[in-house]
């Protein structure tokens, strides 16, 4: 308690012997990255605006040599491509939307904001000043990939090294200390591996990479050296963003999880086995009923309605149900239930502070997903003889995944939620869960992507696997008083007596 209240009290700015002189080194140190970042970067952009005639050659003539190196091997490209993936928008987006969840529900809003300003910052600078420099990207002999807008700077390069040295400022203090400089050195080589790919895959020249880099590390340089002054302002002391973080004070916040509950009742390779069994079960239940159907009258016979539900709500429609249908299967397509799960995993680690709710989450997701593959592939029964309003599909109509998914995942969070609180929002939650599942099988078969019966297989689909993982996970173990405590409690109880 001593040394946790010594921690967090800190003097004033200037109250304490060598507190002004700290902030002024620090002060020299972060005002001269900025202004060498700033430099570099205003020196690139002159030079490329100005086609500057050594540049120029140095660019190109790079760009040559790498697709003459690069472009033959197609595993290389696979490995480049998948390395330049890290560096996209769409991962760094997810990356601080997911970060940003669990700072605020640990309350710690000004890190929160933090990471939301230094990633608008790529957002913003990126494509302003690809459009004010308008340099046309490399053209090159073999094109492997292909870039979209103009080519200064490197929207890649900038956003990782914003976002990945972003996040390490604000959880590093979350790391042991021996682990720290192993972190930033791999952070350092990931970043320099995607820029590295941008020059690779022939879709950026050096000094859109390098001008990149040095703009992102002039706006990191800005933003902490912000919230270093806030945090002086407030009188806490200045910080080593790099060895400390921006806010040591957080690393109890900043950590995960907290100690896990010991309990004789979750075993690992009981888990592990059983979900080998229940996965086979349930999936011989799908395969033993969606076969039949298959062959009955080529998958559009009429049982439970098959054939004349979907013709009776194809003869229905209209401009406004279908907007309605569209939204509904939207809402259980693979990208919409992949961004609830990533948020709701966020919430639960940020909220539980135990992996054991993540996992569950994981393995519910992992196993609905095989087992609709798996069912959909051996029982490939036809979609109903009506006019498909999504088009062709790759997955066969037995079992419906958009309704699966749906019912697993919401399922799988009231499972979580409920019996940790009683607050009135966990009553809408889930009155979601019931009827967000019939919003997307409504949908699916209104717009003529499945027989009720396809239904009928994702719920029990759906209820059999959670089911399973629920029983073998225990997600809410942690929730169970341990047996010792138990007795010790009604040893005090019978003792009083």
């Amino acid at each position: 308690m001593t040394s946790r209240s010594t921690s967090v009290a800190r003097p004033r700015s200037g109250s304490g012997p060598g507190s002004g002189s700290g902030l002024r080194r620090r002060e020299v140190l972060q005002v001269g990255a900025v202004g060498v970042g700033a430099l570099l970067f205003g020196v690139l952009l002159v030079l490329v605006r100005l086609q500057w005639l050594p540049l120029e050659s140095v660019d190109h003539g790079l760009a040559a040599a790498l697709n003459r190196a690069v472009a033959p091997h197609r595993p290389l490209v696979l490995v480049l491509g998948f390395v330049t993936r890290l560096g996209s928008l769409a991962v760094l987006i997810w990356l601080v939307a997911i970060a940003t969840v669990l700072l605020i529900v640990r309350r710690r809003y000004r890190l929160a904001g933090y990471l939301v300003v230094a990633g608008l910052g790529s957002v913003i600078l990126d494509p302003a000043l690809k459009a004010a420099v308008g340099r046309l990207r490399p053209v090159v002999a073999h094109p492997v990939a292909v870039g979209g807008g103009n080519s200064f700077p490197s929207g890649h390069a900038l956003g990782s090294i914003i976002v990945y040295s972003a996040l390490l400022l604000v959880f590093v203090p979350a790391l042991p200390r021996r682990a720290r400089k192993p972190v930033i050195a791999a952070l350092a080589v990931l970043v320099a591996a995607i820029g590295f790919t941008r020059l690779a895959l022939g879709v950026h020249f050096l000094s859109d990479v390098l001008g990149a880099w040095a703009l992102g590390i002039a706006w990191l340089g800005i933003t902490a050296y912000a919230l270093e002054v806030w945090r002086v302002e407030e009188g806490r002391r200045p910080t080593r963003p790099l060895t400390e973080g921006l806010e040591p004070e957080a690393a109890r916040d900043l950590k995960p999880t907290r100690p896990a509950v010991r309990t004789a009742a979750v075993q690992t390779p009981l888990a592990a086995t059983g979900a080998i069994v229940a996965w086979v079960l349930v999936f011989g239940a799908l395969y033993a009923i969606g076969l039949p159907l298959a062959h009955y009258h080529k998958g559009n016979g009429n049982i439970l309605g098959d054939r004349t539900i979907p013709h009776w709500l194809a003869a229905h429609r209209t401009p406004l149900l279908d907007k309605i249908s569209f939204l509904g299967s939207e809402a259980g397509n693979t990208h919409m239930i992949l961004a609830v799960g990533l948020v709701a995993g966020a919430v639960a680690l940020a909220a539980i502070r135990l992996w054991r709710p993540v996992v569950f989450l994981l393995a519910v997701m992992f196993g609905e997903l095989t087992l609709f593959l798996a069912s959909a592939a051996l029982v490939n029964r036809e979609r109903p003889d009506v006019p498909h309003l999504d088009g062709r599909l790759p997955t066969s109509s037995f079992p419906s995944g958009h309704v699966a998914a749906t019912i697993c995942l919401y399922a799988a969070i009231v499972v979580l939620a409920w019996p940790r609180t009683r607050a009135w929002w966990r009553w809408p939650l889930l009155a979601l869960a019931i009827l967000m599942p019939l919003w997307v099988a409504l949908s699916r078969m209104y717009r003529g992507m499945h027989h009720p019966t396809d239904v009928l297989g994702s719920v029990i689909l759906a209820a059999g696997w959670l089911a399973a993982m629920v029983y073998l996970i225990r997600p809410n173990c942690d929730l169970t008083r341990p047996a010792a405590d138990r007795v010790a409690v009604r040893d005090r109880t019978v003792a009083r007596s």
